[in-house]
């Protein structure tokens, strides 16, 4: 079954969509690490079985969609994990150390919900504790282009839409915070998303457009 997914998610978007993505080179040779994105429209998640060739991958997504008896078929086939974004979430997340043990890679949002305004928002500490705990790697990826209102435009017309994935240099989080957690950990936060942001057009910063650490990033690669 999966590879029949693989295939009809390949040549599907091969239709509606021209992915340029660059940046393979600094994901790491083996499993157990982070995909960190933004999110600007639903076309978002497929992009991840699109662009790598290995689908030892696993996706949180929110627990709504469990409702969806067809999302819920693929979830199993697709290696979601339907998760609670507005409560702690135990099982899920003792789910999801235990495939990154397993050697899976783990693709996630930290905005927790696409940019309906087509800006990002300011990520939630979820992924910036779990990375931080476990000292897992970190690999940013921006996408541009897979604006909802762009796609459903360009698919009006027969167009296909342009859609860029920029992957950034791996990276980890200082140890888990002691003292001041949630402060720090929103701030480990912020350090992943504007190592997306840099990335990123500055029409699609949002949150981040003005944020320091993201000015020191910019300032770096002058």
């Amino acid at each position: 079954m999966k590879k029949f997914l693989r295939w009809l998610i390949h040549a599907v978007l091969n239709i509606l969509v021209k992915v340029e993505a660059i940046g393979y080179e600094n994901l790491p040779p083996k499993g157990g690490f982070v995909i960190a994105t933004n999110h600007l429209g639903f076309l978002d998640a497929p992009m991840a079985y699109y662009a790598l060739d290995n689908w030892n991958l696993f996706i949180p997504v929110a627990e709504k969609w469990e409702e969806n008896p067809i999302l819920r078929w693929l979830g199993k086939h697709l290696n979601l994990i339907f998760i609670d974004r507005f409560n702690p979430d135990l099982k899920a997340m003792r789910e999801m150390i235990r495939r990154m043990e397993e050697g899976q890679t783990l693709i996630i949002a930290p905005e927790g919900t696409r940019a309906r305004d087509e800006k990002m928002a300011r990520g939630k500490p979820g992924v910036a504790y779990l990375a931080s705990k476990m000292g897992w790697q970190i690999v940013p990826v921006a996408i541009s282009g897979s604006e909802d209102r762009i796609f459903l435009g360009n698919l009006k017309r027969l167009r296909r839409t342009r859609i860029k994935l920029t992957a950034g240099k791996a990276f980890t989080l200082p140890p888990f915070p002691k003292t001041n957690r949630e402060e720090v950990l929103q701030q480990y936060a912020d350090e992943i998303m504007c190592r997306i942001a840099v990335m990123l057009p500055e029409h699609n910063r949002g949150y981040y457009a003005d944020h320091p650490r993201l000015k020191e990033l910019l300032a770096g690669r002058e």
